[in-house]
């Protein structure tokens, strides 16, 4: 056997399916054998039982007859099972891996209905596996099995026989090549329609309050114009494929029964050889015609291969590492250079600091300065160009998110909850600590919103949060972020939603983690959360223009000459007057 690409996980899981296919390919050449039955009992009741005229022979055929169809069924049926155990198989291997790949090309920028459809092409190989169509290939081979007894009963039909099975593979090669292209058009065209229709429903409140369902609805029908027109084409011509394959076995099987008349009229051939012979004819030609009529399942998995490969190829599996001891909250960031996964452009432009553990730093600066990439960069969301973000020393976008998350908290700017209950979103949906839970809820002030809902700790929050009002979603997000008290908490923008009242709740959080000894990092626009900071970082346009004690940037900021900050891993530049620390609040950076 060829040995597979060591470099294609999608291979190497085929070729792991070989015993289940010998087990199949033993059961098929018995089926095919079966598949004979017909021919052999016509034989023998038109040699033997109307030549002999005896009753009981003819009753003790049909009883072997019937036993043989039986006995053909129900191996077929374990032969499907048998491929569908195989299915099962391939999907138990690469799952796992394919649901990670999916989350890191997400991770990499990539639009959600590409990272998602990894997941869909498992699937779609899965069913190609188990599917009738493949058992017809195995089949095919068979097929000589059949020739061979045309052969022998006399040559002209087993060449005339030959000539209708060239002529089909011909059909399947046209119905390959002429099919491939509008198949894949109609491939992407209807992911970029699912997309895109997935993106319009999520911003629903914004289309139905201004007016945008027509212009959205006709790009929407545009698009799937588009994607039906490659599969309508592609249908039209496998379809016609079909039909002349059909058409083909029809003529084959009629004409072997001509030909089987006019020898026996010669007397080349028994009286019940010329029907025996168009019977068999057709079965040469019948896995031929399964496969060109189910071609475009067939063109669908290789299209699904092909993408599944690719993605498997580009976001390799993680590699074992040795565990590293659990964080105190040290943190480092030397020259880092970063920009977005995909893009060349450059948003933090060689910055660099540190943070003693215990330690608060706020990061202030306008929309578009970079926040919310260094927030990314220091929870190894995303992996910078060049330097590196260490905690405790050790890089973390190279750290095992498995073993580094219980000890890191992060507050994204756009807040994400999941389907479920409160307890299961702050607890991670790991297994609730129902103390840890109430904890983490005492301490961002949710404990008394909670009491007042029925079901308390228990209360699903819908998809995305959509039972809970802005504020709240960002309570329970911080509350997610602070469980389990982690040594390392990022916080990028925590009161953009927050009333007064949550504000105060976000000052008392911030405190209580400095006081338990959390190294806290904190994006805001807002001046109110300096009061809980010991650090300030002000980034402008990629670039530190001050960082230092609070007071001594603040100092710097309204001109005063502040004293040289004692923390900075390297002298930074001070910051020119008329710097503002209050834009207008929400912008993305």
């Amino acid at each position: 056997m060829v040995q597979p690409d060591k470099k294609s996980e999608v291979r190497e899981a085929l070729y792991s399916l070989s015993p289940w296919v010998i087990r199949a390919l033993l059961f098929s050449i018995v089926t095919n054998i079966l598949v004979l039955t017909p021919s052999g009992y016509m034989l023998e009741v038109y040699d033997r039982v109307i030549n002999s005229r005896n009753h009981q022979t003819l009753v003790m055929l049909t009883i072997l007859v019937v036993g043989l169809y039986v006995m053909l069924e129900a191996l077929e049926w374990v032969r499907s099972g048998i491929m569908h155990e195989a299915a099962r198989a391939f999907d138990e291997r690469l799952r796992r891996r394919v649901f990670d790949t999916a989350f890191a090309a997400r991770l990499k920028n990539l639009p959600v209905g590409s990272a998602a459809q990894v997941v869909a092409d498992l699937k779609t190989v899965r069913d190609i596996i188990g599917a009738h169509v493949t058992l017809s290939f195995m089949d095919a081979p068979l097929a000589l099995l059949v020739l061979i007894i045309l052969f022998l009963m006399h040559p002209l039909l087993g060449w005339f026989s030959v000539i209708g099975a060239l002529i089909q593979v011909l059909i399947g090669v046209f119905n390959e090549r002429r099919i491939k292209r509008p198949m894949m058009l109609a491939s992407r065209g209807s992911t970029g329609s699912q997309m895109y229709a997935g993106s319009v429903l999520r911003n629903a409140q914004v289309i139905r309050s201004m007016g945008m369902l027509g212009n959205m609805r006709k790009r929407w029908l545009a698009k799937q114009r588009e994607f039906l027109a490659s599969q309508a084409d592609a249908s039209d011509t496998a379809s016609a494929n079909a039909s002349l394959s059909k058409l083909v076995q029809s003529l084959l099987s009629s004409s072997l029964l001509g030909i089987g008349c006019w020898l026996t009229l010669e007397g080349n051939l028994g009286g019940s050889g010329m029907i025996v012979g168009s019977i068999l004819g057709g079965k040469v030609l019948a896995p031929l015609v399964q496969i060109i009529a189910n071609w475009r399942q067939v063109e669908g998995a290789r299209e699904a291969f092909a993408r599944l490969d690719g993605m498997l190829k580009a976001f390799p599996a993680e590699e074992e590492r040795m565990p590293l001891p659990p964080p105190k909250g040290q943190l480092s960031v030397e020259g880092v250079i970063a920009g977005a996964p995909g893009s060349q452009a450059q948003i933090l432009k060689g910055i660099g600091f540190r943070v003693a553990p215990g330690d608060s730093l706020a990061v202030v600066g306008p929309s578009a300065s970079g926040k919310t990439t260094l927030a990314r960069l220091l929870t190894g969301v995303w992996s910078p160009m060049s330097g590196k973000v260490r905690l405790d020393g050790s890089d973390v976008a190279t750290w095992n998110k498995e073993e580094l998350g219980p000890h890191v908290g992060y507050l994204p700017q756009a807040v994400e909850l999941f389907d479920g209950t409160i307890a299961e979103n702050v607890a991670r949906f790991g297994e609730p600590d129902a103390d840890k839970v109430r904890a983490a809820c005492r301490m961002v002030g949710l404990e008394a919103f909670i009491a007042t809902l029925p079901k308390g700790y228990d209360t699903p929050v819908g998809d995305d949060g959509a039972f809970l009002s802005g504020g709240q979603r960002q309570r329970v997000a911080l509350a997610r972020a602070v469980y389990g008290m982690p040594r390392f908490v990022v916080l990028d923008e925590p009161n953009s939603n927050l009333d007064t009242d949550g504000d105060a709740a976000l000052i008392d959080t911030l405190r209580q983690l400095k006081a338990a000894g959390t190294t806290v990092i904190a994006m805001t626009h807002r001046m109110n959360i300096l009061q809980s900071v010991g650090y300030m970082l002000v980034l402008i346009d990629g670039q530190i223009k001050q960082f230092g004690p609070r007071d001594q940037v603040l100092s710097a900021l309204k001109g005063e000459q502040p004293p040289k900050p004692q923390t900075s891993s390297k002298p930074q530049p001070q910051q020119p007057r008329g710097i503002s620390l209050n834009p207008a609040p929400g912008g993305q950076s």
